[in-house]
């Protein structure tokens, strides 16, 4: 199963994605992760990368999508893929659908997690960590047990990510809904988006996506 998990920055896809590996063997292709991978293991594409970026210059879409292809030959992609972060524009799914049919791969479903605007700035803007351990929390729903102790390590120092702000997320928001949103009429002519609520509970997104995987929604 194949899938493109949509979603604004804050909405969950890198939860969704961990439990999907989780769950269904499922790999998650991060186009950030795949790049910086790519780059250190100086592969052809990954040499090309890094001297693009070395010239401060943007990755082309071509750069991307070869990384890409050059990851879905990986075994454990076999088993399945998340993509998270492309495609971003309509030329990028198009691009990804000629990958795919070259490889003999398909797309299955493209799910996208929907928000509430201020409920997401609430999550995010209440969101800390661990400084030693990185164990997650939340000023309003996931305090640690003991007052400034780390319910996993017992560490007393917390950071909080400094673009984690109403002003950032707002911004990202607005992104996401002029670059990214558009691409859904391109998959939903093809009839294959669905929405799930992403400020529900975690665990019941999950249970939500696995009924569109197993074809009951």
């Amino acid at each position: 199963m194949n899938i493109i998990l949509l979603g604004p920055p804050g909405a969950g896809k890198g939860t969704q994605a961990a439990l999907l590996e989780r769950d269904r063997g499922m790999v998650q292709l991060s186009t950030g992760d795949m790049l910086r991978a790519a780059v250190k293991a100086e592969t052809p594409v990954g040499l090309k990368a890094k001297a693009v970026m070395e010239a401060g210059e943007l990755v082309s879409d071509q750069i991307v999508a070869d990384i890409i292809a050059e990851r879905l030959d990986a075994d454990d992609a076999r088993g399945g893929f998340i993509l998270d972060g492309f495609p971003r524009t309509q030329r990028q799914a198009e691009m990804l659908e000629e990958m795919l049919a070259d490889k003999r791969m398909q797309l299955d479903h493209v799910i996208e997690l929907e928000i509430d605007v201020e409920a997401l700035v609430d999550r995010v803007t209440g969101r800390f960590t661990c400084s030693n351990c990185g164990e997650g929390y939340h000023d309003r729903y996931k305090l640690p047990k003991v007052h400034g102790k780390c319910d996993v390590c017992g560490a007393d120092a917390f950071k909080r990510r400094p673009d984690d702000n109403a002003e950032t997320v707002r911004t990202r928001l607005d992104e996401y809904n002029q670059k990214t949103a558009p691409i859904l009429p391109f998959y939903e002519a093809r009839g294959m988006v669905s929405r799930v609520d992403g400020m529900a509970a975690m665990e019941d997104v999950h249970q939500a996506i696995l009924l569109i995987l197993d074809g009951a929604n």
